[in-house]
């Protein structure tokens, strides 16, 4: 073969190569790798990393293979921004994070503007709130998770006082207006209403104040970290109300740093690993990351899942379809087995799904009750 040819082929070879690159879907994951949410942002990556590879090796989304960068927020809202304009630049179809509020408040306005859909763990209540129509959720909307918890407390404790704990950051103050409401609306008195910063570590003063408060139960609303910190300090300091919350009271990454402590917690989860339907994915994510996932790493995985269908409905990797097929638009594990669940996202983005009642016995959630969806369609 002589040289010239060599070289013609071997550029042939490099075209072919370079079109079929250009046919992947490209996702970025803006996710919290570093920082005070690298827990939540590590979960999430891997379940959506796990579910891409899945996806590619079942043959890929209409015949292209999902190709995925990934980029670390820091746990800040501003390099947030900076990486989701990263993401834009490298001309992706769609955005999968951040998973913190704060940070999908401001990044989002980003991934609007260029038409391109970004799924989010994000649960306080604004995050949908502005108008976009690329933001959905891969997470419960406080205000669809927290009357379960209050009908709980309510109903089932009966409980006539609560004493509030809840971290001073969106997250934490979107939780602790949400419950307050709820519980009102069912005649409950909230005791004490106690902020706690981001990242803080001691919990005793919060403790100190929740029982002086003597409520009959107790709730928490705080990133995994400082779950596990007030956990402890309040099995130190020997509570011995109901302790309730939602999903970031009982998680796996809680139970891991808290240990015992975190044994006799109570309350609602959007998603649980022990819940029936997803023992195959957590059996499968475990084997491949060594640890058992906990919420974020479902919703990661259910995120590429839903991304796949919904590009599979609108037939098209164009923002603006895939967004289209997904308002107001149900899906059925029948026809989408990757989302593990049946779904369904309202006008805003914000998505409705069974969820579960559970308590921590012996370092694991046990689902005491399934939830219906709030609004069957």
């Amino acid at each position: 073969m002589n040289k010239k040819l060599a070289q013609a082929m071997g550029l042939t070879a490099a075209l072919l190569a370079a079109s079929a690159y250009a046919q992947n879907i490209k996702v970025a994951q803006v996710v919290e790798l570093s920082g005070g949410g690298t827990a939540a942002g590590t979960m999430y990556r891997n379940g959506a990393k796990l579910a891409i590879n899945e996806i590619n090796a079942a043959g890929g989304v209409m015949g292209k293979k999902i190709e995925s960068v990934e980029m670390d927020t820091q746990s800040q809202p501003a390099i947030a921004k900076a990486m989701t304009v990263k993401a834009i630049d490298e001309k992706v179809t769609a955005i999968f994070g951040p998973v913190f509020s704060g940070s999908i408040l401001v990044s989002q306005t980003e991934s609007q503007k260029a038409s391109i859909p970004n799924f989010t763990g994000g649960e306080a209540s604004n995050v949908t709130a502005q108008g976009n129509p690329y933001i959905f959720r891969s997470s419960f909307n406080q205000a669809m998770g927290m009357p379960k918890v209050a009908n709980y407390l309510a109903n089932d404790l009966k409980a006539k006082s609560v004493a509030v704990v809840f971290v001073n950051n969106d997250f934490g103050k979107g939780g602790r207006d949400a419950i307050i409401k709820e519980l009102g609306a069912r005649n409950v008195k909230v005791a004490a209403d106690i902020s706690t910063d981001p990242g803080q570590v001691d919990m005793s003063s919060a403790v100190l104040r929740a029982k002086q408060a003597n409520a009959d139960a107790l709730f928490a609303y705080l990133n995994e970290e400082e779950s596990a910190r007030l956990l402890k300090e309040l099995r130190k300091q020997g509570y011995d109300k109901p302790m309730v919350g939602e999903t970031t009271l009982m998680g796996a990454k809680v139970i891991e740093l808290a240990g015992s402590a975190a044994n006799g917690v109570r309350g609602h989860v959007g998603l649980t690993a022990d819940a029936p339907m997803f023992k195959d994915f957590g059996a499968k994510f475990e084997k491949e990351f060594k640890t058992k996932p906990d919420h974020n790493g479902i919703k990661g995985y259910f995120s590429a899942y839903m991304l796949k269908a919904a590009i599979e409905k609108a037939k098209s990797t164009d923002g603006k379809a895939i967004a289209a097929a997904m308002k107001n638009a149900c899906f059925k594990v029948k026809d989408n087995p990757g989302i593990l669940l049946d779904v369904c996202f309202d006008d805003k983005g914000d998505i409705d799904r069974e969820s579960f009642l559970v308590e921590v016995k012996d370092g694991k959630q046990v689902v005491t009750q399934t939830l219906p969806m709030l609004n069957k369609r």
